[in-house]
């Protein structure tokens, strides 16, 4: 596997210094055939400002060879363009249709898709060319009404529902109050995007627990990147995104950039290899996470990327202790008496993060502000505070005007 590895990566290297207007420069004097997986660690990273203010001279084929445009998620700033050929896409599918099929799903399948497939987003395209190389039937709804999904999942009785995880939820609680108990429904499985449903050490969170007690389904992690047209997804045995060697590089480093070992908590950087139009070396993706070398319980030995514990520029300072917003989100999903909330952060200077939380209170579980601080500072050993307000107005920030997917962590350092 690391023969292959070494041989896919110096080929990448010489595609990327040959056609890269970018790279041509930045890998200057470096001896491609020379490169080893130890020695790409020498190599400089690249990061999103980098591909974002550069953005064409990353194109390495001619604009007639652009088969698909895609515009990255922005979730660190503006969108940037990224390219795909043909073979991107191909590579793409590949990707998708080993991923699905590593938790279950087969050609005797049926797929609803309820993310979002125009816009010039990718998620809804790669998981359709996926499960269409798989040889599932997929239903393209999209980003569409509960209603809709609902009469979709009556009519045409999917097995497999694709989507954000708190609109599972939500899509979840409609179907059973306007037509039957999703539990009696024919999904059996929910491919989860965008939201992690583990904790660090691979039990699920609330969220994914609530999934599937309300589907009786499996409910499946994964994590994907646009700009590196990767996916990794949990297998049958749901602990950790497996990877594919064949099709990409990972490393976790420091915020130093030194490498670190598995199971320690770094930024996640990927090198996808056999990308022919935007190829990418070391790329500094900002979500932080871990590798899993140990061999996995269904029997691959390839390593696995535990949970997204938060984003590289998320982490929070505060009083000499560091957390990352995941790690507060799911000591609060553990209170029994917390139906809802959000957490805001601030700083009023620079030695230390603030924090804020907003919850909403179940009748009759003597939660207040006082035991709800308490449990916070047992399990993180962080100070915060606590405002208790309805369930409506908890609501009402954390889907904005519409939003499918819940914003539960407010970032306003910089705005302080």
């Amino acid at each position: 596997m690391a023969d292959v590895q070494q041989l896919l990566l110096r080929q990448h290297l010489a595609h990327c210094q040959l056609h890269s207007p970018y790279y041509s420069s930045v890998l200057a004097g470096i001896a491609s055939e020379q490169v080893t997986l130890e020695s790409l660690a020498d190599i400089p990273f690249t990061n999103k400002a980098d591909f974002s203010e550069r953005n064409a001279e990353f194109l390495a084929v001619p604009t007639e060879d652009v088969v698909d445009i895609v515009l990255s998620s922005g979730t660190t700033g503006a969108p940037s363009t990224v390219m795909y050929t043909e073979r991107d896409l191909q590579r793409l599918a590949y990707n998708e249709a080993l991923s699905f099929a590593a938790c279950g799903v087969t050609n005797k399948d049926t797929a609803l898709l309820t993310c979002t497939l125009d816009r010039c987003f990718v998620a809804g395209l790669a998981y359709q060319i996926g499960l269409r190389q798989l040889g599932a039937a997929v239903i393209r709804n999209g980003a569409s009404t509960l209603l809709s999904h609902c009469d979709l999942i009556h009519r045409l009785k999917p097995t497999v529902v694709v989507g954000v995880p708190t609109f599972l939820r939500k899509l979840g609680l409609f179907l059973k109050e306007n037509y039957l108990d999703p539990a009696d429904s024919s999904v059996r499985r929910l491919i989860c995007i965008g939201e992690p449903l583990r904790e660090t050490d691979l039990s699920p969170l609330k969220l994914g627990s609530e999934l599937e007690a309300l589907w009786q389904a499996e409910a499946f992690s994964t994590y994907a990147s646009s700009e590196t047209v990767s996916t990794f997804c949990e297998c049958t045995a749901r602990c950790g995104g497996h990877l594919l060697p064949e099709l990409a590089i990972v490393e976790i480093v420091d915020a130093a950039g030194n490498r670190l070992p598995a199971g320690t908590h770094g930024e996640v950087i990927l090198t996808p290899l056999q990308c022919e139009g935007m190829p990418l070396v070391r790329f500094k993706t900002g979500d932080v996470s871990f590798l899993i070398e140990e061999p996995c319980a269904c029997g691959r030995i390839t390593p696995r990327l535990g949970p997204i514990l938060g984003r590289h520029s998320q982490m929070i300072k505060t009083k000499g202790t560091t957390v990352y917003p995941l790690s507060i989100l799911s000591a609060l999903n553990s209170i029994a008496g917390i139906s809802d909330y959000y957490v805001v952060a601030t700083s009023k200077d620079r030695l230390s993060d603030h924090l804020t939380v907003h919850a909403a209170v179940c009748d009759g579980h003597g939660c207040s502000s006082e035991f709800i601080a308490e449990q916070l500072q047992a399990r993180l050993r962080v100070k915060t505070r606590i405002i208790i307000e309805p369930e409506t107005a908890i609501a009402q920030q954390i889907f904005g005007s519409g939003s499918r997917k819940a914003v539960r962590f407010i970032d306003r350092r910089n705005n302080s």
